[in-house]
């Protein structure tokens, strides 16, 4: 957790950069009964009766410090669609000569995808890429993206979708917008903030850390 927390507290570095990643399960949702259509003095209004329609993954990621945001839609989120992310990620940052990417520890987040679906010589080119940060175990809150992605199901992901072109087309469009807007996140969890919050777990582990017990 300090490790992520001092990552987010670096000075912005345009060949280093820090960026959040993950994936989101996204539900494809149609009408069961046409819904009425709005009218004057009227809000549209929509059947409880709906249409499953299976699934799609969001995968996405986000520079905090600049806003710069990067989005693909796909029907599952395996190694292979973990690979071509990372390559559309090292594309999307051409300055860049190593990225941080802070993910959590899913048995896709890792290089060993790289080397599954590319050459050798290519999969290395990619990791050397790639320095990966994993948040600790139930603490996918340290991650700055799932407050992007609750930000899109206000926005977009709430609503019925039911074809993936619809979703992938709104989706995108969203975190286009939010990046040419410039919208970064303020983040304000320090080390500091850290050691004085959960200072009951630090003192479990080193009596010592008491010191920092918030008075």
């Amino acid at each position: 957790m300090e490790a992520l927390l001092a990552l987010y507290a670096a000075p912005y570095d345009a060949q280093e950069p820090a960026l959040c990643y993950d994936e989101r399960p996204c539900y494809l949702i149609g009408e069961a009964v046409a819904a009425l259509p709005m009218t004057t003095g009227q809000v549209a209004k929509e059947h409880y009766a709906y249409t499953k329609n299976g699934s799609c993954s969001l995968l996405a990621a986000l520079e905090p410090l600049t806003g710069k945001r990067l989005g693909l839609v796909r029907v599952q989120r395996t190694k292979k669609e973990y690979t071509e992310f990372c390559q559309a990620l090292v594309a999307a940052w051409p300055a860049a000569k190593k990225i941080h990417l802070v993910q959590d520890n899913l048995n896709t987040h890792n290089a060993s995808a790289f080397y599954e679906h590319l050459p050798a010589a290519q999969a290395r080119e990619l990791a050397a890429k790639l320095e990966f940060h994993y948040t600790p175990k139930g603490a996918s809150w340290l991650n700055m993206i799932e407050i992007e992605f609750s930000a899109l199901a206000r926005e977009r992901l709430q609503r019925r979708i039911p074809p993936q072109e619809e979703l992938e087309r709104e989706v995108l469009a969203l975190l286009k917008e939010r990046a040419t807007k410039g919208i970064r996140i303020n983040w304000q969890f320090s080390v500091q903030a850290a050691r004085e919050k959960l200072n009951a777990h630090y003192t479990r582990v080193q009596p010592d850390n008491s010191q920092y017990q918030k008075t």
